[in-house]
């Protein structure tokens, strides 16, 4: 469906703008569709859209470029990496699933609550570690772990997009705000002692 043919639909019915569409597609030559079904086109920039016709809250921005078949595959098998700081396998963890062309998040084992964590979604403490769907490997072991991609269907050539890059990495246990401290009360400054007043002094003009 065409732009103009899809503006005379909505002009027909009442409506303005894309309130009936689901997508918004960007072809590679600039143009702008609006349609419910998802597009197939795998060069096509696409935007899930809203009620009102803006890009739905809380659909992913790394995902919006994505092909129609890597965007399926990573809601239903949506793959995870679980690193740490200066560690080698998890880099070539990283080059795996970029060099296959997965979409993937990444999140990092900074601190005793990520490590507790990994152990209850993977079995162990590990790094690096993947989930494929509900499936979790423990280290990096480069059969395995594309075993596991094959067999959710992720192609074994990257097909992203020029340019995707996964998202930023985050802690595996979301950091609640720091509260700032309060300023120090300021002391009470500290005052000499006030000397007794001196004893009345015996008059020595009187005498008994």
């Amino acid at each position: 469906m065409t732009v103009r043919h899809l503006l005379l639909v909505l002009t027909a019915t009442g409506l303005s703008g894309p309130a009936l569409a689901q997508y918004k597609v960007v072809d590679a030559d600039g143009r702008v569709t609006y349609t419910d079904r998802p597009p197939v086109a795998e060069t096509a920039r696409v935007s899930p859209l809203g009620r009102s016709g803006a890009p739905a809250a809380g659909s992913a921005a790394a995902e919006v470029g994505l092909p129609f078949e890597l965007r399926q595959l990573s809601a239903r098998f949506p793959v995870a990496l679980y690193t740490g700081a200066n560690c080698t396998p998890c880099e070539a963890g990283r080059q795996l699933l970029r060099q296959r062309g997965v979409p993937y998040t990444e999140r990092q084992i900074v601190s005793d609550e990520d490590s507790a964590a990994l152990e209850r979604l993977s079995g162990g403490r590990t790094i690096p570690s993947l989930t494929v769907g509900s499936q979790a490997l423990r280290g990096f072991n480069p059969a395995d772990w594309s075993s596991y991609l094959d067999a959710a269907g992720y192609p074994r050539d990257s097909r992203l997009p020029r340019g995707w890059t996964p998202p930023p990495a985050t802690p595996l246990v979301a950091r609640a705000p720091a509260t700032p401290a309060a300023p120090p009360v300021p002391a009470e400054p500290v005052r000499p002692a006030t000397p007794p007043p001196p004893a009345d002094a015996p008059n020595p003009t009187i005498r008994f």
